[in-house]
């Protein structure tokens, strides 16, 4: 039997308010990026006052870093989730092309490299720095086990192999590709799994 104590009525509308609120701004920073969404932009898609949106997040780069988290927070159920048989390399294949089908719909949410607010923010945020560090090492375990099998080359460090594909999940060619009708999402997603895993030669 579960021990844990039921949450009251009031608790969980507060968690189901805060969990759209979270859509919403993934959503939005999908679409228009951190800089061009507004508190307002949120409130409005959600049907609240910004007051209210304040009082569950008290500024625009928290909302920033729920969106995060629920971003790294669905990697890490997808890392853990793959098969032990595939190989290594599979693994971090099947790693960017999840994340590449979830940018094709909309569901990935796009931050600034350069903002100082939000940066201290997400530094200063315990939950999102913890889920960040799992999602490395995770990352990283695979890396190693694909170099082991000399799917990798053991040259490059595994950060640089980590921070490769991170890059290559959110790489703006994907947004360039898919705005005429020249490729399929299918193959704009291959473009970008081939040059990531096999380079341009």
């Amino acid at each position: 039997m579960s021990t844990e104590p039921k949450l009251s009525f009031k608790q969980q509308q507060l968690i189901v308010r805060e969990n759209a609120i979270v859509d919403a701004t993934n959503n939005l920073l999908a679409k228009k990026g951190f800089e061009m969404m507004t508190m307002d932009e949120v409130a409005a898609e959600v049907g609240i006052a910004k007051a209210s949106l304040y009082k569950h997040f008290p500024s625009k780069e928290a909302l920033a870093a729920a969106a995060m988290i629920r971003l790294l927070e669905n990697t890490l159920a997808f890392v853990r989730g793959l098969s032990s048989e595939q190989a290594a390399l599979d693994q971090l294949k099947s790693v960017l092309q999840w994340a590449l089908e979830i940018r094709m719909k909309g569901g990935l949410p796009t931050l600034p490299t350069e903002n100082t607010s939000l940066r201290e923010t997400l530094l200063n945020n315990t939950r999102y720095i913890s889920r960040l560090m799992d999602l490395n090492e995770l990352m990283g375990q695979m890396i190693e086990r694909a170099k082991s099998d000399g799917a990798i080359r053991k040259d490059l460090p595994t950060e640089v192999v980590l921070f490769t594909i991170y890059a290559r999940s959110c790489d703006p060619t994907l947004d360039y590709l898919r705005m005429g009708d020249q490729y399929s999402e299918d193959q704009v997603i291959e473009f970008l799994m081939s040059t990531c895993f096999n380079g341009l030669q």
